[in-house]
């Protein structure tokens, strides 16, 4: 489900509107054409299960979207809002000198995802390797005009952390 509602949602031929919500009746009825035997009620214990809480239902449950994480342009609507003093981002340590040298860049996301707190870094961080962990300032690069923002899942977007901001506990 994550790569169709967050970054190809034409491989089993759905749209997603401009804020990247998908009727979860035609959500349902694609996937089972395409042999993903899914009810309302499994789409409902996985988006209610999802330890990343990746997934959204709008209010009557009709329409559903990713929180984050969209390599396709959509509209999120999210209210710039203030981060805690310090965000963390998670790498594993062969990204680190590249990530020193340049910064945090979105790549082919629409942000660069920040977690409030270290043990989800750590995760996150692990999924690529030996974890390795940022501090980032975050309300210091809101003082210079940065923009955060807070998915529904909880996790911190922001356009980019340039390498000034960026802190490697333990190594300088």
């Amino acid at each position: 489900m994550s790569y169709v509602l967050r970054h190809h949602p034409e491989a089993i031929g759905i749209e997603l509107d401009e804020n990247g919500w998908a009727p979860v009746e035609t959500l349902i009825e694609k996937m089972s054409e395409r042999e993903f035997d899914i009810s309302p009620a499994l789409l409902e214990e996985i988006v209610a299960s999802n330890d990343k809480k990746r997934f959204a239902f709008n209010e009557d449950k009709t329409m559903i979207r990713a929180s984050q994480g969209h390599s396709i342009d959509i509209a999120l609507n999210l209210a710039p809002a203030t981060p805690p003093e310090i965000l963390y981002h998670g790498t594993g340590e062969k990204n680190v000198a590249s990530i020193l040298q340049y910064g945090l860049d979105k790549r082919e996301r629409q942000h660069v995802h920040l977690s409030a707190d270290i043990n989800t870094a750590i995760a996150v961080g692990s999924r690529h390797g030996r974890p390795r962990i940022f501090e980032i300032p975050a309300q210091e690069m809101q003082q210079q005009g940065y923009i955060f923002y807070r998915s529904d899942n909880g996790v911190w977007l922001t356009e980019t952390v340039p390498a000034a901001f960026l802190r490697l506990p333990g190594n300088g």
